[in-house]
């Protein structure tokens, strides 16, 4: 009897460590659906941080010494070309062109006065010169003199909005003193920065070179109702940040933006034959990014990408990572390992790519 229970026994453990060697088995040769790269043209969209500024913006000082008069307009006027914004007193300025006048005219009657002589042969021809040197000085001297009056008004030299008022009537100015600033938001400037690489990609492409327009995204996250585009390129990189400046303009009819405002440049860049994977097929380890490859005897092995541009769903991917004849696993990256075995149930990326977008819709 007890022989009889111990094969028994036997017999049951031996079923138990088979039944659970099937399923191992199973699990091992589990389908898991695979998929290529593909490469296709595209479009991708970045967005670099930017500098807002007016196309004009300039500091308004004082050009002469005074006490300030009048002010005339307040801070974020608009004012026109030739309109008065300050006043400084002037009755100093006008007593010294009063004075020049009238050295101008006793100059002016002296030389009346020599030419006679002259006529004469009373006085030498020196003397006649130097009636005239004198009369051309007081006539200099008066010209500086209506300067300086005018300098005692202060006028927009273009047409703009006001800033910050930093001095208040009756402030001792001295001369090249800080009272405003000047800014014309006709047309606004965006200035922002693109790496070595980025830049050596515009300036190689011939898609990049023919459409220069881009978008802004301002500070509320909405886009900018009218295209910008880029109009220069700063002349160096930065050493520091190997960056380079790019600058584009925007118009600005309805005065939205203003000078020191920020925002992001949305920028278009157009790829040809971009090599695309998506995202789901990726996993990241110690910030870096991953996919499982599946070789023709269905091992898989992790190899490491770098990414170029990130799109909804998808990424593109430098072609020296991996190739489109690569196959990855599309599904499953958190069950598998290093070294499984799969059995791969190839996928069209195609239709792969489709069904992504019919998702995500």
């Amino acid at each position: 009897m007890k022989r009889v229970a111990f094969i028994v026994s036997l017999s049951t453990v031996l079923g138990l460590v088979s039944c659970n060697s099937h399923k191992q088995e199973k699990e091992e040769v589990k389908d898991y659906p695979i998929t290529n790269p593909i490469a296709m043209d595209t479009v991708v969209t970045k967005d670099y941080v930017s500098q807002i500024r007016s196309i004009k913006n300039i500091e308004v000082r004082t050009q002469e010494k005074g006490y300030l008069d009048a002010i005339l307009v307040d801070e974020g006027q608009f004012v026109s070309q030739g309109q008065l914004l300050f006043r400084i007193r002037p009755q100093l300025h006008k007593a010294e062109l009063e004075k020049t006048k009238a050295e101008v005219t006793e100059a002016q009657i002296e030389l009346q006065n020599v030419e006679t002589l002259a006529n004469n042969n009373v006085v030498s021809k020196n003397e006649k010169a130097v009636a005239i040197a004198r009369l051309q000085k007081a006539k200099a001297e008066m010209q500086l003199a209506q300067i300086h009056l005018n300098y005692t008004e202060v006028r927009a030299p273009f047409s703009g909005y006001v800033g910050r008022l930093n001095k208040r009537l009756g402030s001792l100015l001295d001369e090249g003193e800080l009272l405003t600033t000047l800014s014309d938001n006709s047309n606004m400037y965006a200035y922002f920065n693109v790496s070595e690489v980025e830049y050596l990609n515009y300036e190689s492409n011939p898609q990049s070179k023919g459409s220069d327009e881009v978008d802004l995204v301002m500070a509320n996250s909405k886009v900018l109702p009218y295209k910008g585009r880029i109009e220069t390129i700063e002349g160096e990189f930065n050493n520091e940040t190997g960056n380079i400046a790019f600058r584009a303009k925007f118009p600005n009819p309805n005065k939205l933006l203003r000078n020191g405002e920020t925002g992001k440049v949305r920028m278009s860049i157009p790829l040809e034959k971009a090599l695309i994977i998506p995202q789901k097929t990726t996993y990241e380890l110690q910030d870096k990014k991953y996919v499982f490859v599946v070789n023709k005897e269905g091992e898989v092995h992790a190899k490491q990408i770098a990414i170029s541009y990130e799109l909804p769903d998808l990424y593109v991917i430098d072609s020296g990572s991996i190739s489109a004849k690569d196959q990855i696993l599309l599904e499953g990256i958190q069950k598998v390992k290093e070294g499984d075995h799969v059995k791969a149930n190839f996928q069209d990326p195609k239709k792969v790519l489709k069904a992504l977008h019919l998702n995500a819709n």
